[in-house]
């Protein structure tokens, strides 16, 4: 089979996404997991063009953590009896929802997750899925899902104690035959709904494949309570006696309702700490302060969409009232999850992954303002062709690969099953 031909984006104004150092020319894109993207004095002959002339080009984005499951939840009626707190918020909504899932559901979801993050200018999510009834295959499924539309990942099962120990031991099952056969993450849910044999399970998998821990951490204030009632110490140091923070692939979502002493342990952590302000908004738990392990820190969406730029502006102007982060602190949260898929040696981020950005501002863009300009005006509307792996899955601002049209209706289809078994 002949190799593809190469692809070259002319005329390229590409911002580097570490150095934010700007230089602008032909860049020649290879294909593959460990493919490029260089500066070419000329044009191959043989390559596929696109011209970049008034467009900016520069790394594609990544979710550091999703929850898929929840895209057809858009819109869906409200529990009967309003949610007073964020554990009745679990009750009533998300822990209700995950428990109807079916396969075809959880297809339905990753599919329309996927063209979301993909027209986001995302090639690689993160993600944390809960299909308690329906567990077993629910990880290849979303994998064979997000691949369709041309999205890397690394996911994992929410394993819990919650819903009775067959539920639990469902959840081992899809774990281990998962990460058997593709990397991924062992998935917790939190601490308060966790025992510690099922910590010691999670963390034996762990180790046993190699990979971390990905575990809501002190989302909400009750967390820490039940926590310190229960085992006798706070979150961050339950899941540190664990051994669970030694693993630098482990992922700590939220870390709200921190004291210093969980600050100074995560300070000094292999491990790293997700931030999802759009859905700490929406649950009002707080807003997550990165004081003591700034350096540890990216963002995800937790479910609320598949829009890293949204996340990073949420981040920017929620946070003024906790550890205030300027443009180019949260520029870095924003990047920092490239950091961590290749400090573990993970498939799937590498330098061929690119967006081109229709971004014409009335000021000009340097490398001491960008990130002023993605925290205060850019937004998933400039997102013009996204490159992932060397190729184009999003041109002129459509899909690809797939068929959006079919996957949104029968995204809907599946949404009015569900709902009706809400």
């Amino acid at each position: 089979m002949p190799a593809p031909a190469p692809l070259c984006l002319t005329n390229a104004r590409f911002i580097d996404p570490d150095t934010l150092d700007i230089r602008t020319g032909h860049l020649a894109v290879t294909q593959g997991p460990q493919g490029s993207a260089a500066f070419v004095d000329a044009i191959p002959p043989d390559a596929e063009t696109i011209d970049c002339t008034g467009k900016l080009v520069t790394r594609a984005l990544a979710v550091g953590h999703h929850h898929i499951y929840s895209a057809l939840a858009r819109g869906m009626p409200p529990p009967a009896a309003p949610p007073t707190n964020f554990v009745e918020i679990l009750q009533r909504i998300w822990w209700n929802l995950d428990k109807a899932l079916d396969a075809d559901m959880i297809r339905a979801s990753a599919l329309a997750a996927a063209v979301d993050a993909a027209k986001s200018g995302v090639t690689f999510i993160i993600d944390h899925h809960a299909s308690p009834n329906a567990a077993a295959g629910s990880l290849h499924t979303i994998a064979h899902a997000l691949e369709s539309v041309g999205l890397d990942h690394l996911l994992c099962y929410e394993l819990s104690d919650r819903d009775g120990p067959e539920s639990r031991d469902a959840g081992l099952r899809e774990t281990a035959e998962y990460l058997q056969s593709r990397p991924g993450l062992v998935g917790l849910h939190a601490s308060f709904t966790v025992s510690d044999e099922l910590l010691d399970k999670a963390m034996h998998l762990a180790h046993e494949h190699n990979t971390g821990i990905h575990v809501h951490v002190a989302e909400a204030q009750s967390d820490q309570q039940h926590c310190l009632q229960h085992h006798g110490l706070r979150c961050v140091h339950r899941f540190a006696q664990a051994g669970a923070l030694d693993l630098p692939q482990t992922i700590l979502a939220h870390c709200i309702h921190l004291d210093e002493s969980e600050r100074r342990r995560l300070g000094d952590a292999n491990a790293w700490v997700s931030h999802q302000p759009e859905s700490n908004l929406n649950n009002a738990v707080g807003i997550a302060d990165a004081t003591g392990f700034e350096h540890r820190v990216f963002l995800g969406t937790d479910g609320m969409n598949g829009d890293p730029l949204a996340a990073a502006r949420a981040e920017y102007l929620a946070c003024q009232s906790a550890d205030a982060p300027s443009p180019l602190v949260v520029y870095r949260r924003l990047r920092r999850v490239h950091e961590y898929l290749a400090a573990n040696n993970i498939p799937g981020d590498a330098p061929n992954n690119l967006v081109i950005l229709d971004y014409d501002p009335p000021t000009p863009i340097t490398p001491d303002n960008w990130p002023a300009h993605v925290v205060y005006a850019l937004n998933r509307s400039h997102i013009d062709t996204v490159i992932s792996n060397g190729r184009v899955i999003v041109r002129d601002r459509r899909c690809t690969l797939v068929d959006e049209a079919e996957i949104a209706a029968h995204a809907r289809e599946q949404a009015a099953r569900l709902w009706s078994k809400l």
